[in-house]
């Protein structure tokens, strides 16, 4: 659904740019739909629609045809993975290894960057949510900020001192291993590892698990009390790793907003007073929602075609 008219949008892009704003394109690339926008590096959203992911040969046209008469100064695009992020690699702005066998070792950049003729900022799309929290939400002013998405699977967007962390690849937090629980019989979704947390923690363990979709256990303390302390066994690591000044939560799991006390008590008890910080002593404020209302993650895509436009990515 457009937040704006076609008519109302070209209006408002004329204003912006006699204002000095940037016109940026922004696509929240998953698994299940495409989340287009057109928007400005202030993180103000003109406009937005959502395409169905399906094979590229469908995807890919519609795509392009929505943002071909946009008249974009850049795009950013924050893409499920895992991709290439090593801008030395021919291998650059490629979708590589994933799970959806259509997409596997497709150039998303190249072809942007072919059909645009506009710079093409890339990163996860956990990166970029992060990325949009640190930019226009929460974490603004923060050093190092911690972003896990729960849901469909797990995965974590990092960003420390200005710069969102890749390494060999990027974080795959979703993957780290897990203490099961020795009344969990459940033996793990993940067909790579059974017991990471993804493999424990995701929505489709839960429902596997328990039977029915978590949105439906909602009154099950026991389904919630298991959930999270597997999460927080996880932010334990994180914390003793990267030391966060915040860990940020969303993703659909996340929705049931009585995971964050319990959370919280249980990263508590399990850190067992090693680490005496004000961000700890302050719990409510370090393990937190998101905070743009589902946007964060387009948010962060247009701070990513900012930087890529402004050559500082």
């Amino acid at each position: 659904m457009l937040k704006e008219s076609c008519g109302e949008n070209k209006t408002r892009a004329g204003q912006r740019r006699k204002e000095g704003f940037m016109r940026l394109g922004a696509l929240e690339a998953g698994g299940t739909k495409m989340v287009c926008a057109v928007g400005n590096e202030t993180g103000e959203i003109f406009e937005q629609i959502s395409i169905p992911t399906e094979t590229p040969e469908i995807t890919m046209p519609k795509l392009i045809a929505y943002f071909k008469d946009k008249q974009v100064d850049a795009l950013g695009i924050g893409c499920f993975g895992p991709v290439e992020l090593d801008r030395q690699s021919p291998e650059y702005g490629h979708i590589t290894t994933t799970p959806k066998l259509a997409w596997r070792n497709y150039d998303i950049v190249g072809a942007f960057r072919e059909a645009l003729g506009c710079p093409v900022g890339f990163d996860t799309d956990v990166n970029g949510s992060v990325l949009g929290e640190v930019t226009f939400g929460q974490a603004k002013g923060k050093k190092c900020v911690i972003y896990l998405t729960i849901g469909t699977g797990v995965g974590g967007g990092i960003y420390i001192d200005g710069k969102l962390l890749h390494g060999m690849l990027h974080p795959e937090a979703g993957h780290v291993l897990i203490r099961k629980k020795s009344d969990d019989a459940y033996e793990g979704k993940c067909p790579y590892h059974k017991t990471c947390l993804e493999g424990l923690a995701a929505g489709p363990a839960i429902e596997a698990r328990w039977g029915q979709k978590a949105v439906e256990l909602k009154d099950r303390p026991e389904v919630w009390n298991l959930e999270a302390d597997y999460i927080a066994q996880a932010l334990v690591g994180y914390i003793l790793t990267l030391s966060p000044e915040m860990i940020i939560l969303g993703g659909g799991v996340m929705h049931q907003e009585q995971l964050f006390p319990l959370i919280r008590e249980k990263v508590t008890q399990m850190l067992g007073g090693y680490i005496q910080t004000e961000e700890l002593a302050d719990m409510e404020h370090y393990i937190v929602p998101a905070s743009l209302h589902d946007d964060q993650g387009i948010m962060g895509c247009l701070e990513l075609a900012r930087r890529e436009k402004a050559g500082c990515a």
